[in-house]
């Protein structure tokens, strides 16, 4: 009998079922892929998620308006910026350079882009933030984009002693974690779930620090409901006129971050 044909014929139990840690990880994400959004879900509207693309242009309107007014701080902050999802730190560089033309001095988070949530990048932001808070002798003020507003919210629950201040941009924190318009993206990425990351978490519980939400009706990333939460799961919540993707280079959500530092 032909090897193909005595493989086929042996019971299920003991035909050969291992798979390379390859195709695990490819199976896993159509599996992940295949999913459906719960019922409670909602997204930005399609007409927002158009308006993000817009922000590709950002840099050269940035050239052509004048320099913006930054007033000098009358506190100044120890800071650390978390990029958003699928991005890396260079996409905080102009809110980084305001920030310390204010007169803060603005830390990198160092883990270059940002591709999800794991134990191991935990372990390392818990140590970047105690670095710095060791190294200036003063709590830091933990910014963070998209996703990397819900790492500072954690990190600040973890270490509430090294943290003055959370700023969350557009980070949905609140509500449904597929209240996006981005979380196949995201599955497709990280290899989870957005309602199963690889670490544990309690998103709307609010750190023990100030935490203050900034959110967009704008957003077509993110839903509004999501970034600006509930009482209680916040301190505060301030509305801007921005994009998801605008968030670090918006003058306006430049202006708010630079006012919530100077009342730390």
């Amino acid at each position: 009998m032909p090897d193909q044909t005595l493989a086929t014929a042996l019971p299920p139990q003991e035909r050969r079922t291992d798979r390379s840690p390859w195709h695990e990880m490819v199976a896993r994400r159509f599996e992940l892929l295949g999913r459906s959004r719960p019922d409670d879900a909602r997204s930005p509207a399609l007409r927002f998620l158009w308006g993000e693309l817009g922000e590709l242009a950002e840099p050269l309107r940035r050239v052509a308006r004048q320099p913006l007014d930054v007033p000098k701080a009358q506190h100044r902050q120890i800071v650390i910026l978390l990029p958003g999802f699928g991005t890396h730190p260079f996409r905080m560089r102009y809110m980084a350079q305001q920030l310390e033309r204010a007169g803060h001095k603005a830390k990198r988070w160092g883990m270059g882009f940002n591709l999800g949530p794991s134990a191991e990048l935990f372990d390392k932001l818990s140590a970047r933030v105690l670095a710095v808070r060791e190294r200036y002798g003063q709590p830091v003020v933990m910014i963070g984009w998209s996703l990397g507003g819900l790492y500072a919210r954690e990190i600040a629950k973890r270490h509430p002693d090294a943290v003055a201040k959370v700023i969350t941009m557009g980070s949905p924190f609140s509500g449904s974690p597929y209240d996006n318009n981005v979380w196949r993206i995201y599955h497709l990425v990280t290899g989870h779930a957005v309602d199963e990351p690889p670490v544990e978490a309690d998103l709307p519980v609010k750190p023990p620090v100030e935490t203050i939400a900034l959110w967009s009706p704008r957003d077509g990333i993110v839903s509004p409901r999501a970034s600006c939460g509930r009482p209680g799961e916040r301190d505060r919540a301030i509305a801007l006129r921005c994009t998801h993707v605008g968030f670090p280079s918006s003058p306006e959500c430049i202006g708010a971050v630079l006012k919530e530092l100077d009342a730390s």
